[in-house]
């Protein structure tokens, strides 16, 4: 009982500072406490799970929803029907599902459930357990449910899953009945076809016994090193292990999920960074893992270094890299990824999964609403770390003077096929699995990159320190994120998001006509041919060798970005109002004195016809 009101005590304290930010951003919150018992034989798990849960919202609750996402690993599920219908599956899943037998299926089954130690009525519903409480749970009250429940572990198709491509025995994500969050939008009780997910900040207490020749490595601290081993003792401890199993005692401060990975055949290491971060490593050594694997730790030291110093410092004291899954899949305090690589794929899924402990983990934006926010800001940074690794010889490669440069063409390819679609798009409801990934991943990485074009580096990169410290452990939204880039900036910069966002609209700009004037002078004329309304940078180079640069503003964003600190001076022009198809430039010299005229010289936008933005003598 003393431990119980502890948590209650906790709860609501984190929950009152979470609500503090606004009024309608109150956070939920979560304790769990799990005792697991694990059949490695039959691939098969008995459960105990109590959850206390706190209501921080306004709101009455007359029901609550848990989220068993191994469900879907069963012939004619939602995630199977959807995976067989698109037109485009994905070949990890396509219709693999369809074919599982029974001892190869996932599940999760709900044996009993009480709310406050009275039973309630509950449903399976596909991937959604639905519960009807027998009396509501207030705002600002706590309740607590006690459940048991079975679970079988798929063969692995997709993220979670036993015996994966490489041999690893277990990937356990997705793996217990999980709340649904509920927040100032309401449930977000979405049944699972594999996209992404939402949780509720919370504590876990986990208990996991299993066969004792099993390593587990993944989210958490584990508090009996001396009873496990595994290479998680101290030097110079001795282990003594009593009977076949073992019982890995984990805690899991302030995350929204859960995740390990076990296999009989790890091996483990691990890394103590100088602020203290434990880095764990485990996987299986052989001829494809051993020498690359070996050399990660040192890799993965220097590339937190340069993430903590330019997006945020990380706020836990341990991360694992487990070889499992199948890819790379981000997790709390964890990720799940192959292994079996060359040292540059190795280190470039690594980097990307743990740059989501900044863009998901931390911040935990819904990523069904917001996937560009999670998968397009982490893209965006793994570029500019690896290229860091690489400027460092950790990673062989070419150093490049812009490493996002190269996804600009791909993405205005795909854009001008007529199959992309708005960002706004929830992630499950995509016509395409393409139109996602470029959504997701590439047209979100481009919002962030056009965005320094716009803001300025200085100020850009200030400014995702300060949504990363106003942010955290809120989940935010894209309002909140250009909110904070503003204020950065001190520009008003709602117009981009609304188009970036909301549509699939082109940027086109062109240089038009360049021609003399009567007293002396040079008049460019500018074209504005997409929909998508940009700032300009233009730089105009002299037979002289000279060169200057000129900054347009967009009238609507009340400012320019600050002039480089390095290079040509930048002028400021006269702002161009978005609703003119044309803007005429004075340049106070002869035509003949040009040599060219190169709109967006440093490429900061996805400008889909290139063929217009130069104007040369040598052309005429």
């Amino acid at each position: 009982m003393k431990r119980f009101l502890w948590s209650i005590c906790l709860l609501l304290i984190g929950g009152t500072s979470m609500s503090g930010q606004a009024a309608d951003r109150w956070q939920q919150r979560v304790s769990y406490q799990m005792e697991i018992d694990f059949d490695v034989k039959k691939h098969q798990y008995k459960g105990k799970q109590q959850l206390v849960y706190i209501n921080n919202s306004p709101d009455q609750l007359d029901r609550v929803f848990y989220h068993l996402y191994f469900n879907a690993f069963q012939p004619g599920s939602m995630m199977d029907v959807r995976s067989r219908t698109i037109t485009d599956p994905d070949r990890r899943v396509a219709a693999r599902i369809s074919s599982l037998k029974d001892d190869e299926i996932g599940y999760q089954k709900i044996i009993s459930l009480k709310h406050n130690g009275t039973p309630v009525k509950f449903e399976v519903v596909g991937t959604i357990l639905e519960v009807e409480l027998n009396e509501p749970i207030a705002p600002n009250s706590s309740a607590i449910f006690d459940m048991t429940f079975e679970a079988q572990v798929p063969v692995q198709i997709r993220r979670s899953g036993r015996d994966n491509s490489e041999g690893i025995a277990y990937s356990m994500s997705q793996w217990y009945p999980k709340l649904v969050e509920y927040d100032y939008q309401g449930w977000h009780a979405n049944p699972y076809v594999g996209r992404e997910f939402h949780g509720v900040w919370g504590d876990f207490d986990v208990k996991i016994t299993i066969d004792k020749d099993y390593t587990i490595g993944g989210t958490g601290y584990l508090q009996n090193p001396q009873e496990i081993g595994h290479g998680y003792e101290a030097a110079g401890t001795r282990v003594k292990t009593k009977g076949d199993r073992l019982t890995w005692h984990f805690i899991a401060p302030n995350v929204h999920d859960f995740m390990w990975g076990a296999d009989p055949d790890y091996t483990h290491d691990r890394l103590v960074r100088k602020d203290g971060t434990v880095l764990h490593f485990f996987y299986q050594k052989n001829e494809k893992t051993e020498d690359n694997w070996k050399l990660l730790p040192e890799i993965m030291d220097l590339a937190f270094d340069n993430i903590n110093a330019t997006y945020g410092q990380y706020p836990y004291k341990q991360y694992s890299f487990v070889q499992g899954g199948d890819g790379g899949m981000e997790y709390p305090m964890a990720t799940l990824i192959t292994g079996e690589r060359s040292l540059s794929s190795l280190v470039g899924v690594s980097v990307h999964e743990l740059m989501h402990s900044w863009y998901q983990m931390v911040l935990g934006t819904n990523e069904s609403l917001y996937a560009w926010m999670d998968e397009g800001f982490t893209s965006f940074a793994s570029a500019a770390v690896m290229n860091f690794l690489r400027a460092n010889n950790k990673i062989p490669g070419t150093v490049r003077k812009n490493p996002h440069v190269g996804s600009l063409p791909g993405f205005i390819n795909f854009s001008m096929s007529g199959d992309e679609e708005p960002l706004s798009t929830h992630a499950d409801h995509f016509t395409k699995n393409r139109a996602y990934g470029v959504a997701a991943y590439t047209k979100g990485s481009i919002v962030m990159y056009q965005l320094r074009y716009i803001m300025g580096h200085e100020a850009f990169y200030q400014g995702l320190l300060d949504y990363y410290d106003t942010w955290k452990f809120k989940h935010p939204n894209a309002n909140d994120f250009f909110r904070v880039m503003e204020k950065a900036s001190g520009l008003e910069l709602d117009w981009y998001k609304e188009y970036m966002v909301n549509t699939t609209d082109l940027i086109d700009y062109g240089i038009g006509k360049v021609e003399a004037t009567e007293d002396g002078k040079t008049k460019v004329t500018l074209q504005k041919n997409g929909r998508v309304p940009m700032p300009i940078d233009l730089l105009v180079t002299y037979k002289d060798g000279s060169q200057s640069f000129h900054n347009i503003a967009l009238r609507i964003m009340r400012g320019n970005k600050p002039s480089p600190k390095e290079g040509v001076k930048m002028q400021i022009e006269e702002d161009w109002p978005w609703t003119h198809p044309n803007y005429e430039l004075m340049l106070p010299v002869p035509i003949e004195e040009i040599e060219k005229i190169e709109l967006d010289p440093n490429r900061g936008m996805a400008d889909a016809i290139l063929e217009n933005n130069v104007y040369s003598q040598d052309k005429e």
